[in-house]
């Protein structure tokens, strides 16, 4: 089975992101809070981790440094959400993919199957 972490603290968007990835045959946990996501990140190794980058307690950024220094997590793929440009430009040689808000969910799902 697939797995994939949306880590993203808006509700509409968790769940525009958890129904994409569960239409393309993941097993899906959300994760709204930065803190949280920096300590399950510790626990599992999913596929996929859709991060945004705007997180209450610990930013995206920090948590993708975290995803890229660990040898567990090596084969994980990143995908970025973030509204603000300056910040997708600032990441996008560590995600795997950098998608600017708003996201369909279509275009969600057309990328993870995609990357699969």
């Amino acid at each position: 089975m697939l797995f994939a972490l949306v880590i993203e603290d808006d509700p509409e968007l968790s769940t525009i992101f958890s129904k994409a990835l569960q239409m393309v045959d993941y097993e899906i946990e959300c994760i709204v809070d930065g803190l949280v996501a920096q300590t399950r990140l510790q626990e599992v190794v999913p596929n996929v981790v859709v991060l945004d980058m705007h997180l209450p307690q610990i930013q995206g950024a920090d948590l993708l440094n975290q995803i890229r220094k660990d040898d567990r997590l090596s084969n994980t793929k990143v995908i970025v959400a973030t509204a603000d440009s300056r910040i997708a430009s600032q990441v996008r040689d560590e995600a795997d993919l950098v998608l600017l808000k708003p996201i369909s969910f279509r275009e969600l799902r057309d990328v993870v199957r995609q990357m699969q």
